[in-house]
């Protein structure tokens, strides 16, 4: 079904979850990845690194790093990358690049004062994505996903 599926996380609970699910998917239609793993850059993120003990991008690059070998050992052809900015914008940006057919990204739920701080983010990656866009908010447990990676892909 999807050819190029762009997998976006930034490495929290709830994208952790999107790449289980688009892996997953990706593996059962044999599709083509890009994991892109993006950190937020705004003035409270890097104020927060100025007191932080291990530096950003570290973790970062090893999320990518684990996915990327995860997704090869799934039988996966992926590439990928971490980016710094306004997450929308960057997955945005990449899925055109990457010219994915769809874009796999998860879902945390804001209160009202943080989408106030933060905008619309995920209305504009909505707006400015030209291919599908699925919300992962189902959750794989680590047992789920281990079982659901002996079975045969579905494609």
């Amino acid at each position: 079904m999807y050819k190029r599926v762009l997998l976006a996380s930034d490495g929290t609970q709830e994208g952790l979850t999107a790449l289980r699910e688009g892996a997953l998917l990706a593996r059962d239609w044999g599709a083509q990845v890009f994991l892109l793993v993006v950190t937020l850059n705004t003035p409270g993120a890097r104020l927060a690194d100025s007191v932080h003990p291990i530096p950003r991008g570290e973790t970062e690059q090893k999320l990518l790093d684990f996915g990327l070998t995860r997704l090869g050992q799934m039988g996966v052809k992926a590439s990928g990358a971490v980016v710094s900015g306004e997450p929308a914008l960057e997955i945005g940006d990449h899925a055109k690049r990457f010219e994915a057919d769809l874009v796999v990204v998860g879902h945390r739920r804001q209160s009202l004062m943080e989408r106030w701080w933060s905008g619309a983010s995920g209305a504009h990656l909505v707006d400015h994505v030209g291919c599908s866009v699925l919300i992962a908010r189902r959750i794989v447990t680590d047992a789920e996903f281990e079982r659901m990676l002996n079975l045969p892909a579905a494609g």
